[in-house]
Parts: C-alpha cells; structure tokens; sequence
C-alpha cells in the first residue's frame, strides 16, 4: 500500500484471501478515523459555506411602492437570510435608474415600463387605479364612474417627477378631463388627508387603499387605468446569489 510505502511500517497482515490489522495498524486506526472525520466535517463546512446566502442587497423602491409592498418581504427575507444585510433607498424613477447605471442599487421597484434598453425589468403585478372621493360626495356611493363624472371637481395629484402622477394623468386624457389641480404632494396620505377633509378627489393605486383615511374609493370605468410594478436590474450586471434571492422572493411575494 501506498500509505504503507510512505510510514516506512506495516498495517496490514496478508494472509492469503484475509487482511488483518498488525499492532501498529491498531495504534493507527483511531488516528485515522479521526482525520477522515474531520475532512468529512471539513467538506460539510465548505458545501454549507457554498450554499448559503449572505452579503449585501441594496434595493430602491419609489415611494408609491416602497410603504406598501416592502415592508412583508424585507421582514420575510431578514427571516430567512439572517446574513444578508439589505438596504432600502426610496427616491423617485430618474433617481434610481441613475443609480441602477452607477451599480448604487441592485434592485429598483418601479412602475413599468422603464425607457432604456440598458435596463431589464420583471413585472411583478398590475393594479387597478380608484378615484378617492370625501364619504359624503354625491358619487361616493357608486360602485364605478367615469373620470368624466368629477372632471369639475377639485383635484389633488402628486407633483411632477412622481411617475404615478402619469399613470393619473394618463387616465384623465383617455376620459378628455383636464384636471384643476389644487393640490400637490409627494404622499398619497397627505393626498388622501386632503380629500378626507373635502378638498377635493383624487386618484390612487389598489395598494394605497387606506380604510381608516376617512374617505370612500370607487372603482373607474376605464379598464386601461391600471399601472404596473416591476423589478428592474442593469442588463448585463449579473447579481449575486443574495439578490437573486431577494428578486425570487420579491416575485412569490407578489402574486
């Protein structure tokens, strides 16, 4: 044997078809069992190093987003990858698409689509807009209406550089309302406490749906009033296996 050549000793005694241990194989053995249980010990901690997730995530969302679909999957994820350590940067969609090209953030929440074929994007899920009315409007009883309906009342939208503020304007051109906006704000509870006071009505996502903000949400007639959230990466960055978890976690989250 090859080990034997090399201890200069004998191990084993070959008698015809037995083998048994010599007096020094028996000294041996227990040393040998245990240097097989450490390199088996060893392998485990490599495997278990390779196959776990840790690191760092760096994710942007903006804030129309960030508040309402967030919060479960971070505290899902911290759960389930205690070592990973994420961060969450809010800002608006130039913001961080400038970051996504600076490789600041490693995930964006946005609403979809995005411009720029430097980008990839995975819609994660299509929501319905709702027109928000004080309780005691005349329509807040509805079940649906026409943006038509309230083209002269008051209006109050996000402020320009809020991507959902064209999703709401995109609605009102298809209806040929022409907002009289009196009010603009870059919260939708702020919108929403506004409207809850009789401001005037506005336009929210599903997600933003407040039941305790005082005021009624009525569903629009128009079927293409919907905006779309997706998670968008740098094309061709490819993503640690951290991120990967977060965006497959973010997609299971979603549906």
């Amino acid at each position: 044997m090859k080990l034997e050549d090399e201890l200069g000793a004998r191990l084993f005694d070959r008698l015809g078809r037995s083998v048994r241990l010599t007096e020094l194989g028996k000294t041996f053995l227990p040393r040998a069992r245990a240097v097989l249980r450490e390199l088996e010990a060893a392998r485990g901690d490599v495997v278990e190093q390779k196959d776990s997730v840790a690191g760092s995530v760096i994710i942007g969302a903006i804030p129309t987003v960030a508040p309402y679909l967030l919060p479960r999957v971070l505290t899902s994820f911290s759960r389930k990858f205690p070592q990973v350590q994420l961060t969450v940067i809010e800002e608006i969609t130039p913001v961080l698409l400038d970051r996504l090209r600076a490789s600041g953030v490693d995930i964006a929440v946005l609403a979809l689509p995005i411009r720029g074929h430097e980008f990839e994007s995975v819609p994660l899920l299509t929501e319905p807009l709702f027109a928000v009315l004080p309780q005691k409007h005349k329509l807040a009883r509805r079940r649906s209406i026409s943006l038509k309906d309230v083209r002269k009342e008051p209006f109050l939208l996000l402020r320009d550089g809020h991507c959902f503020r064209e999703s709401a304007v995109a609605a009102c051109d298809r209806a040929r309302v022409h907002p009289q906006v009196i009010f603009e704000s870059g919260q939708f509870s702020s919108l929403l406490g506004m409207v809850g006071a009789g401001m005037g009505v506005s336009l929210i996502p599903q997600m933003a749906m407040d039941k305790k903000s005082g005021c009624r949400y009525v569903s629009i007639s128009d079927p293409e009033a919907t905006r779309t959230i997706g998670a968008v990466t740098l094309r061709g960055r490819s993503l640690t296996r951290a991120s990967r978890s977060f965006l497959s976690l973010l997609q299971k989250s979603a549906d």
